[in-house]
């Protein structure tokens, strides 16, 4: 099958009365699913539009979902955009991608103000109640190829005019391939889906759901702020799979919720987005020892992921989880700065090859250029391949290490120095619970930002055992709580412009 909404099709007839998206007030079944998301598609035939972005600015509920499946009926790419987001970085995305139309809440549309000026407007109760065109549906299918693009994604954490990165049918099918067959996702799974539909973690739940009946259960984000509320919802729910950031999982750690409450019906714990402190793994670990868990790793340019690691073994607080091996149907390469394949325990830039790998950036050839690349390592054939600007290298047992990124590897007397290493180290130190460890390379400093109730000469004292001399932090700074931004990580970009004004408190 060349398309999404063909799985769609495919599971709805198989489980059309099942429960395929939730949230704590609505749901929708797999045949109302296809109905609306059908009749979304077929409001937006009249544009006679393919393969041009339509923007959805709703929030996170099943209708949603409907809304992100409609536009892929009507042959179009969809873009979604979070009502809270401000909206300077809305017209920043729409100045990239110019969208022909925006799919939205009626209450919502006002936010847009301006932004909706020459774009077609759809009020999403509206255009799911559509009379459904057939016969224009098909027609667009017939014309349609698997590559195609499906969606184009922004990451959250750029600065100045984002980068948005466009996904293929193609790209989801093969992802997804993988990703159900490793975790045997089938129509008993139920997600308890906590990161946003603009984030690229979104696509494995989502599209894992669509493909094999499984049901997504949308947790409220306030629940992670009020977390006995979210496991009473998830089991309510019966819910079995997560597939969460680290931070969000670290909240229910550093509570030690487990004595208050438990997740009754959990079998796999998946995460991925930013390093997983193995202190709070260990505590998830201890409380559901038989439970099945992953460390997930990869960029919104391969899809999702492209490395993982069934975590298998025992790890002290210390230690650094390996992110694995590559995923079947992809392939990954370790390449240093003269572009040749880094020997077993050297560390390189990690490039990844193969039906993961995105399109591009939208109307962006020359940022597309610069890490869609030809394969270094083969010159008789065009290959692209992704240059991930992340540092990795094997350890003994075959596994790669996340050393850090490129843009977090500084030098500084003379040395090359992973910021990723040292918040490995301090996240060792009893009493801190999240940390983040920022450059100023103005002031020439390292400052290591924290949260938790060690003093900041215990935790400098304990990175100090931990790191060379060269490495250990300038200033330690505690702080009452760490900021996060809406994919739920921690903000080191909001850190790094605000932590002289922390440091004054």
């Amino acid at each position: 099958m060349k398309s999404i909404t063909e799985f769609l099709e495919q599971t709805a007839n198989t489980f059309p009365d099942k429960t395929a998206f939730r949230d704590d007030q609505t749901a929708l079944t797999y045949r109302e699913l296809v109905q609306r998301a059908k009749s979304i598609g077929s409001a937006l035939l009249s544009s006679q539009k393919r393969k041009t972005a339509v923007a959805i600015y709703l929030n996170k509920t099943p209708m949603c979902a409907a809304a992100m499946m409609g536009v892929a009926y009507s042959g179009n790419f969809y873009v979604v955009v979070d009502p809270k987001m401000p909206l300077e970085r809305i017209r920043n995305i729409f100045s990239v991608v110019q969208p022909f139309a925006v799919i939205a809440e009626e209450q919502l549309l006002p936010q847009l103000g301006e932004l909706t000026d020459g774009l077609e407007t759809f009020v999403c109760e509206q255009a799911a109640r559509t009379e459904i065109d057939d016969a224009g549906l098909l027609a667009v299918h017939h014309a349609m190829t698997d590559t195609d693009p499906l969606y184009c994604l922004f990451t959250s954490g750029s600065t100045g005019v984002p980068k948005g990165t466009v996904v293929s049918h193609r790209n989801v099918i093969s992802y997804t391939d993988w990703v159900i067959s490793t975790f045997s996702i089938d129509d008993k799974t139920v997600f308890g889906s906590q990161t946003p539909f603009y984030f690229s973690m979104s696509v494995t739940d989502f599209f894992s759901t669509i493909r094999t009946g499984a049901e997504m259960v949308i947790l409220p984000k306030s629940y992670f702020s009020f977390p006995i509320r979210l496991i009473e919802m998830m089991n309510r729910y019966q819910v079995n799979t997560i597939y969460w950031v680290p931070s969000a999982l670290c909240i229910v750690a550093n509570l030690r919720l487990f004595k208050y409450a438990r997740p009754e019906y959990l079998q796999k714990v998946l995460f991925a987005g930013e390093v997983m402190p193995v202190r709070q793994l260990n505590y998830w670990r201890e409380a559901f020892p038989d439970l099945l868990y992953a460390n997930l790793f990869g960029p919104t340019e391969t899809t999702d992921i492209c490395t993982y690691y069934v975590v298998n073994r025992t790890f002290t607080d210390g230690e650094s989880l390996p992110i694995g091996n590559a995923c079947d149907n992809c392939d990954v390469l370790v390449v240093d700065e003269d572009g040749k394949e880094c020997a077993p325990g050297e560390e390189g830039e990690l490039y990844v090859r193969g039906s993961f790998v995105a399109m591009g950036y939208y109307r962006n050839p020359e940022k597309t250029a610069e890490v869609f690349v030809q394969n270094p390592l083969q010159s008789a054939y065009p290959e692209t391949v992704y240059r991930t600007g992340d540092i990795v290298r094997y350890n003994e047992a075959g596994e790669l290490i996340y050393c850090g990124r490129k843009d977090f590897q500084i030098k500084r007397m003379g040395y090359r120095i992973e910021l990723g290493e040292i918040e490995n180290g301090a996240a060792a130190v009893e009493g801190v619970l999240m940390n983040a460890c920022i450059y100023d390379p103005a002031n020439d400093k390292i400052v290591m930002i924290y949260e938790g109730k060690a003093a900041p000469d215990e935790v400098l004292s304990g990175v100090k055992k931990r790191v060379p001399d060269y490495m250990v932090p300038n200033q330690v700074l505690k702080i009452g709580s760490m900021p996060y931004n809406g994919n739920g990580k921690i903000d080191r970009v909001w850190l790094k412009t605000h932590y002289t004004e922390l440091e004054a408190k």
